[in-house]
């Protein structure tokens, strides 16, 4: 084929994405001189990429197979726009070989790989049998085209258990299920075939050998059309939870430097096998011995910002210089390995309630100044909603530094100074998991922290006397820079009362049934805070700085406090971590409904894609009830109590609302 249909000089770019990798190519393109258009659904009329792109075309409604999974209406937007090129990002149609396919076939250049070379490595069950040629190392398995169940039970038994289940056509641990006994691997086929079948339209198995405490390694990789290819490091993926990637980090702490060439040397001869041209990441698994391929991801990855920190190269514009058909800047030999980096992912997710989504609007948005060595890619801001019909990742901070110490270190206090209200977040979570003694080690495996799960999501901390302290203190200084706005109000000075002391009683709870009450005496500039029978003077000042930030003395210590006021919930920031609390309302306005944990309702807007139990069933707590589709994840919600099945108030293919009821339980007799 001629070349310069696949690869030639272009000048605008169309993203066909959204989120933080939309706002992050348009970054880079724009810095190359490209003009961008950016695509959007409905539910992203308002979102960061469309207002940061040149130009912005509507797919179509908010689920993702109307709008961004719609091969023609992309092609049709890069057509009114005048877009020579398309960028796919990662999901969506990122390793859609009939994507690229429809760009060629409309003169647009794919940036990636052909359609030839994303079918080959981009099947799970095809790459395997390529690469097993190929001389590269395979975790035993089986990759054959017969799907039907009597087989795969066969091919299970003949591997052993433990078994890993895996759709072949995908990735992000969505169609993937461990199965420990014969006993359970129907359930997971019939399960992971359907998780495969909606967010790839494939629900192809392959079935492999479970790797006992495995390690995740890969290696970044990129070719261009002169048949020149690069790696460009390793990086460690270890840190998991139910197969999606939580924390990432370059290079690898886990090989040293003879290791490090070995599989560097493996997967470039495994990227070779297709003359692989673009970026692309080839993935192993390691048990502390060997190292097995498991696939090739034939696109950018999530994590592809912690080898940009290590080698100084920009990846997208990489990409991009390659879909000129230009060559690839440096050899193999003038990449060097500087430092260390980690990433973590931010989630909009509730780790308290097993990692529900949360959806709704950011309040505040708030991550901290420009830092040497600190990085925030992100694609929401304050303001934005997030809806629950995509992937529920908000941004991404990494971290360089000179060692893996440093590097924790930098990326702990970027969370810690990271602030996002409105929606609920997995921030406390992330600065748990890197501060972990054993992730400082580095003595885990991918099950880590399904086993230290527990630790990993412990609820804060009682408030303490500074914490209710700066509580008061933080909601007086929002009263005080509401009260700006009077230019000739005395009530403009701390505390100003015409004659005597003010006093003023706040109650402030952690949690149901966890109120604490708070006395705040003060006047002429004066505070004294009463905690039961303890009084101790403070002394309030607010910083030069704007975004919630204050120094308060108790006792002659000072801290500083960071305090987001969203009506009567406050959010703080003190030395002792983050709290959540609630400001009761002094006159009793406050109508808070709660949901019983009895009733079966759905917690997020999502659709109903299997019913697991019948009506009139006798069920033991914790049974399977149905299952939703929340956020292209599974959700299954199961019985709070033992009782019976009373009724089903919903049937497959429902597409619910948040808070409906979906079923009803009679609980046992005592």
């Amino acid at each position: 084929m001629d070349r310069s249909k696949l690869y030639r000089r272009f000048r605008t770019l169309l993203i066909a994405n959204r989120g933080e990798i939309a706002c992050r190519v348009i970054r880079s393109a724009r810095a190359m001189g490209l003009r961008t258009v950016a695509v959007y659904s409905e539910a992203d009329r308002d979102a960061m990429h469309v207002a940061m792109a040149d130009e912005a075309v509507l797919l179509g409604p908010a689920r993702a197979r109307d709008s961004y999974l719609n091969i023609e209406r992309v092609i049709e937007a890069a057509k009114k726009t005048g877009a020579e090129a398309v960028h796919p990002g990662y999901g969506f149609l990122s390793e859609n070989a009939e994507f690229a396919q429809a760009c060629l076939d409309a003169g647009l250049v794919f940036v990636g790989p052909t359609a030839a070379m994303m079918t080959a490595m981009g099947s799970k069950s095809g790459s395997k049998q390529l690469m097993e040629k190929a001389g590269v190392p395979l975790v035993p398995g089986y990759h054959g085209e017969a799907q039907d169940e009597a087989i795969l039970a066969q091919a299970a038994d003949k591997i052993g258990f433990p078994v890993l289940v895996k759709a072949s056509a995908g990735g992000g641990g969505r169609g993937m299920r461990v199965v420990k006994s014969a006993g359970e691997l129907s359930a997971a086929i019939v399960s992971a075939k359907r998780e495969a079948k909606a967010a790839f339209g494939d629900d192809r198995m392959l079935i492999e050998k479970f790797v006992q405490n495995p390690r995740h390694i890969e290696v970044q990789i990129i070719g261009d059309s002169h048949g020149n290819l690069l790696s460009l490091f390793e990086r460690e993926c270890t840190l998991q939870r139910r197969h999606q990637k939580v924390i990432e980090e370059a290079p690898s702490p886990t090989l040293n430097a003879i290791q490090r060439e070995a599989v560097c040397a493996a997967a470039r001869k495994a990227a070779g096998a297709v003359n692989y041209v673009g970026a692309g990441t080839i993935e192993f698994v390691s048990d502390g011995k060997e190292v097995f391929f498991i696939e090739m991801n034939t696109r950018l990855q999530v994590e592809h910002p912690v080898t940009e920190l290590i080698t100084g190269i920009d990846l997208v514009e990489w990409q991009l210089r390659v879909a000129f058909g230009e060559k690839l800047p440096l050899a193999q030999d003038e990449i060097k390995l500087n430092g260390h980096a980690i990433e973590a992912r931010v989630y909009a997710e509730n780790p308290q309630k097993n990692f529900m989504p949360s959806v709704g609007r950011i309040k505040t948005w708030r991550t901290p100044d420009a830092v040497d060595g600190l990085r925030i890619d992100a694609g929401y801001r304050g303001g934005d909603a997030v809806s629950p019909y995509y992937d529920a990742m908000l941004a991404k901070v990494i971290a360089w530094a000179p060692t893996r110490e440093a590097a924790i270190e930098r990326l702990n206090r970027g969370l810690e100074e990271t602030d996002v209200r409105g929606i609920v977040t997995n921030i406390p979570f992330l600065s748990a998991l890197v501060t972990h003694p054993q992730v400082r080690a580095n003595t885990i495996d991918t099950g880590f922290i399904e086993r230290e799960l527990k630790g990993l999501t412990e609820t804060s901390p009682p408030a303490g006397e500074l914490e209710l302290c700066a509580a008061v203190a933080a909601i007086i200084v929002d009263e005080q820079q509401a009260a700006r706005n009077e230019a000739h109000s005395p009530w403009r000075t701390y505390g100003w009362q015409p004659v005597g002391l003010r006093t003023r009683v706040f109650q402030l709870r952690q949690a149901p049934g966890a109120e604490q009450k708070v006395t705040l005496h003060y006047g002429d500039g004066r505070f004294t805070v009463s905690l039961a029978d303890h009084h101790a003077p403070i002394v309030l000042s607010i910083m030069p700085y704007a975004g919630g930030g204050f120094d308060i003395t108790i006792d002659g210590v000072k801290s500083n406090v960071v305090a987001v006021i969203e009506g009567h919930e406050l959010y703080l920031r003190t030395r002792n971590g983050r709290f959540d609390l609630h400001w009761v309302d002094p006159f009793g306005g406050e109508t808070e409904e709660q949901v019983g944990e009895d009733k079966i309702v759905a917690p997020l807007p999502g659709t109903v894609v299997a019913l697991l139990a019948e009506e009139g069933a006798t069920l033991e707590k914790g049974a399977a009830i149905l299952t939703l589709e929340v956020m292209k994840m599974e959700q299954t919600l199961r019985a709070p109590y033992a009782g019976v099945l009373k009724k089903i108030k919903c049937k497959v293919g429902d597409i619910v609302g948040e808070g409906v009821e979906l079923a009803e339980i009679e609980p046992a007799a005592a």
